[in-house]
């Protein structure tokens, strides 16, 4: 009934910027965090960004590999929220997930618990 399905990825040379989708469908998010995450070839999943959608605003989080060069947003009209990632290095090589319905933005080690929905993912390849 929830789905979640990103977009935007590809093949894009270091210093290069993308922004990833994911389009949210039977899911109005309120109170709750969504986010994103990566997965390198053999590496663990990590937690790079959350955005909680509160009633009276919006709050951002990022990890520290990510932070200053990428933005995290929410667009209520197109239930879709994004990564803009500027630039872009050739460690940021991963899949990407989108997550939905964290109780909080925490993006440490096994934060992936607490996200209930998953999109598909989109890779992305980033070339030196």
């Amino acid at each position: 009934q929830v789905q979640l399905v990103e977009s935007g990825g590809g093949s894009v040379q270091a210093g290069g910027s993308l922004r990833l989708s994911c389009a949210a469908s039977g899911y109005a998010p309120s109170r709750t965090c969504m986010g994103w995450f990566r997965q390198g070839p053999g590496k663990e999943r990590e937690g790079i960004a959350g955005i909680y959608l509160g009633t009276g605003g919006y709050g951002t989080y990022y990890r520290d590999s990510v932070k200053g060069r990428s933005t995290i947003s929410w667009d209520t009209a197109k239930n879709t929220m994004y990564l803009q990632v500027n630039s872009l290095k050739p460690e940021d090589t991963a899949m990407y997930f989108c997550a939905a319905e964290s109780p909080n933005c925490w993006l440490g080690h096994g934060a992936e618990r607490n996200f209930a929905y998953w999109g598909q993912g989109t890779q992305v390849s980033v070339s030196s």
